[in-house]
């Protein structure tokens, strides 16, 4: 693949965590008004006994009822309520946006970037508690509403990549955002970016094309010999299943800190890997009778994969391989999109209806976290940061904090 050459360019809301108090006006239903007692007097002895009994019964009748809704407000707390470890954040955006990426700055813990569909862009300040808009003149001198897929730093240096095409590079920790000019022959759309080294970065196509820059992305030199379509078609007899004559494109990719990929295909009936040196992608059999949702990196450096109806399945030992099984997992039949390590043991694996599940053997066992049951939102993305900084992303703008 010829080195792609580039032309220069010139150079709130309020967020609250729900209070016991206010979960508790929200399913209070305060009583009706207290009824007026006016016990007359009686000229008979037994009368006026009768109707003093009568006045304590009945003011004993109403302060039960007026103890009643608070009686039975107070109630043991459930373990899920214990245990879940995951805040709901709400953000100034419309309902419909799908939120795709999210990033901090190292030099800069406290200060991160949010991003999604609808060229939705949050910044936050505060370590995410809170977000707010951040608008990017150079992406809103046309009429094209972006897709922002990915964004990645090292230490003051971000990049964002979108669709239709658009990059942006900063230096400065995202204060500014540069726009940097791409090529009309980029093949395919850019989903995936990774900032490497001082003014360098490792981009991906959904076509398979890698390019490396290091520059601040003026020019970039290709990391593989041609796109996956080419690869596969011209080894029809490779013996891969749904590989012939495919022009399709990558459904999911991820990289491993090592810098080595994996991608599943876009009808998930096979994936394909690839490693710093070699030229061409190397595609697998997928070893699992349903079709791939989704695979990624294990933190020991196996591989996890998602399969469409909620199945699980883990690499048997470290590196690249084909050889997986399946764990049980309680999906309630929703299918499961991503997996995110917090570390070599705990792991969050997130799907389809608020589906959320936890692992802390490294992924043998896993158990339900009901924090997002009550959430109508497919949760698409688990991101840490680091072992005490993550988050859960999903469509109609929901967004989790992981509180630790």
């Amino acid at each position: 693949m010829a080195t792609l050459q580039l032309s220069d360019c010139s150079k709130p809301l309020i967020f609250f965590k729900p209070s016991s108090t206010s979960l508790f006006l929200r399913h209070f239903r305060f009583p009706q008004p207290l009824p007026r007692f006016s016990p007359k007097a009686s000229s008979s002895s037994s009368s006026s006994s009768l109707c003093r009994r009568r006045f304590i019964a009945e003011t004993a009748a109403v302060s039960l009822s007026l103890a009643t809704p608070f009686l039975g407000s107070v109630q043991p707390a459930h373990s899920e309520d214990l245990l879940s470890e995951w805040e709901r954040v709400y953000l100034p955006i419309d309902p419909g946006v799908v939120l795709l990426d999210i990033a901090f700055v190292p030099d800069d813990p406290k200060r991160g970037f949010l991003l999604g569909t609808r060229q939705t862009l949050l910044e936050t300040k505060d370590g995410g508690s809170s977000w707010a808009p951040r608008s990017i003149p150079s992406a809103e001198d046309e009429d094209f509403n972006y897709r922002f897929n990915c964004i990645s730093f090292k230490g003051k240096e971000g990049w964002i990549v979108g669709k239709p095409a658009i990059l942006l590079y900063t230096s400065d920790a995202g204060e500014n955002w540069q726009r940097i000019p791409l090529s009309a022959q980029l093949p395919g759309d850019m989903v995936y970016i990774k900032a490497t080294e001082d003014k360098s970065a490792e981009m991906v196509t959904d076509e398979g094309a890698i390019y490396v820059t290091s520059n601040k992305g003026y020019n970039w030199k290709a990391a593989v010999q041609e796109t996956v379509s080419a690869t596969l078609n011209r080894t029809v007899s490779s013996g891969i299943s749904g590989a012939s004559y495919y022009t399709g494109t990558f459904n999911t990719v991820n990289r491993s800190p090592e810098g080595r990929y994996v991608a599943v295909s876009s009808r998930g009936n096979f994936y394909l890997t690839w490693e710093p040196g070699q030229p061409f992608w190397q595609p697998h059999n997928r070893a699992v009778a349903r079709r791939i949702q989704n695979m990624g990196w294990r933190a020991d450096g196996g591989l996890w994969l998602l399969v469409r109806g909620g199945g699980l399945f883990l690499s048997k030992g470290t590196g690249l391989t084909e050889d997986f099984e399946e764990v049980q997992v309680q999906s309630r039949g929703f299918g499961i999109l991503d997996v995110g390590y917090r570390s070599k043991e705990e792991a969050w694996a997130a799907g389809g209806s608020g589906i959320l599940l936890r692992t802390t053997n490294g992924g043998k066992s896993w158990i339900r976290d009901k924090a997002a049951d009550n959430i109508a939102a497919n949760l698409y993305s688990v991101k840490f940061m680091d072992d005490n900084k993550g988050f859960v992303l999903g469509n109609d703008g929901v967004l989790l904090r992981y509180l630790g």
